[in-house]
């Protein structure tokens, strides 16, 4: 039989592409967007979800679990991208951001772990970020939610390994999507002390999405962990410099590597 997976946040960008991809091989593929349109537009099932509402949650799982019989894979990729500087950010729309990055995702990690220690095995695989390694000038609100989840990850891995539940994740660098367009934005002030940084770090952030990698690379990196009895618990999919920018941060001093950053950033 092939393995039933939901994948949250699937109605654009990489979830989208990770959804098609594992449709195309033969999974049952169960996406989610929280107010599914034009699903005749979909090679899979598009199904309401709203990761910041359990009851949407539940119901969604109960849905596959009574139409399957089983859910083997979870992909939690729904998320909400963020920029400004600590300072101007609001700080209710940092709690957003951390109830949808990280709440929401333990919320439906919660969700399907009944199910998977019922059936004695199951993959979840929580999309982070590159971004989630460092604490990045303007993201340091997005870098926060990644780190905390990828750290999540980490515990909950050993907490529902004997239960044989698989859990992992993916960190993307950069890729071609249409995140932008979906991020709170800290307005530029013109009175704030960050004016003139904060703009040309937000044109430096669209032009690295604009020549990002093709979301066809997180599909494979995907299936190929479902695939793997075995799978390591992180997982890097981006270019060779985001890549070895984490292994900098480990070897270099803390000064240098952040001097480092700030070249990059312009700062």
């Amino acid at each position: 039989m092939s393995k039933v997976v939901l994948i949250t946040g699937a109605s654009s960008g990489i979830g989208k592409s990770i959804a098609t991809f594992l449709s195309e091989k033969g999974f049952k593929v169960y996406g989610t967007s929280r107010s599914p349109k034009n699903i005749e537009n979909f090679s899979f099932e598009l199904i309401a979800l709203d990761v910041l509402k359990v009851a949407t949650i539940q119901m969604a799982i109960d849905y596959i679990i009574k139409k399957e019989g089983t859910l083997d894979v979870l992909v939690n990729n729904a998320g909400m991208g963020i920029t400004g500087s600590i300072e101007d950010t609001p700080t209710d729309e940092m709690r957003t951001v951390f109830n949808t990055n990280l709440f929401g995702a333990i919320d439906v990690m919660k969700a399907v772990l009944p199910q998977m220690r019922k059936q004695k095995s199951g993959y979840i695989i929580n999309i982070t970020s590159i971004a989630g390694y460092m604490g990045l000038p303007f993201r340091g609100l997005y870098s926060a939610t990644k780190g905390a989840l990828e750290l999540i990850t980490e515990a909950t891995s050993m907490e529902v390994k004997h239960f044989g539940i698989h859990v992992v994740n993916v960190a993307p660098g950069d890729f071609a999507t249409n995140i932008a367009a979906g991020r709170y934005h800290t307005p530029v002030f013109e009175k704030s002390a960050y004016t003139e940084a904060y703009q040309a770090n937000l044109d430096l952030m669209d032009g690295h999405v604009d020549c990002g990698m093709n979301p066809l690379e997180m599909a494979k990196a995907v299936a190929k962990i479902i695939n793997t009895k075995n799978p390591r618990i992180h997982y890097k999919v981006g270019g060779f410099m985001e890549k070895f920018s984490i292994v900098l941060k480990r070897v270099l001093p803390d000064r240098v590597y952040e001097k480092m950053l700030m070249n990059h950033f312009k700062l």
